[in-house]
């Protein structure tokens, strides 16, 4: 593991192999794999689990309930959310499991409400609202994302 040390991590989970740049926060009690990439900027709560070659780049915020499976691309500037209604110091008792699959693609700036899986293989195009769940390798964009195509499972 190697971790850049202007970057705070108070977490003791993370892999073989993982490279964490500068001005990155994980806070305790998240889990990384190995040989995973966060890049700069990025911050990941502690009710986090993230498996093994996950890239996350930069920009990107990973907020309590969220869980990303092994081979995973987390595009720059994504927004996880995990709260349907939220309100200033009002918690909810659990927050939402947000679950991204194996293999999943995220673009950039690709905002992913709380509660939704993004199926295996699936790709998320730039700039993208998703609002539900998203099918094993189906590809969607837009607001709300829509699927627009299929892709072959050997790709």
């Amino acid at each position: 593991m190697n971790i850049h040390k202007f970057s705070d991590v108070k977490s003791e989970n993370i892999g073989a192999g993982t490279k964490v740049w500068q001005f990155v926060v994980i806070m305790d009690g998240a889990v990384i794999g190995d040989n995973c990439n966060i890049c700069a900027h990025c911050l990941i709560e502690s009710d986090v689990i993230i498996g093994n070659n996950v890239t996350v780049k930069s920009g990107v915020y990973i907020w309590d309930g969220v869980i990303v499976e092994d081979n995973v691309f987390i595009g720059p500037c994504v927004a996880f959310t995990n709260d349907k209604r939220p309100r200033s110091k009002q918690y909810p008792s659990a927050f939402l499991k947000t679950i991204i699959k194996r293999g999943a693609s995220i673009g950039a700036n690709v905002t992913v409400l709380p509660g939704i899986k993004i199926g295996e293989k699936a790709i998320v195009g730039a700039g993208s609202v998703v609002t539900k769940d998203v099918p094993p390798n189906a590809v969607v964009i837009g607001n709300p994302a829509k699927i627009v195509e299929w892709i072959n499972e050997d790709e």
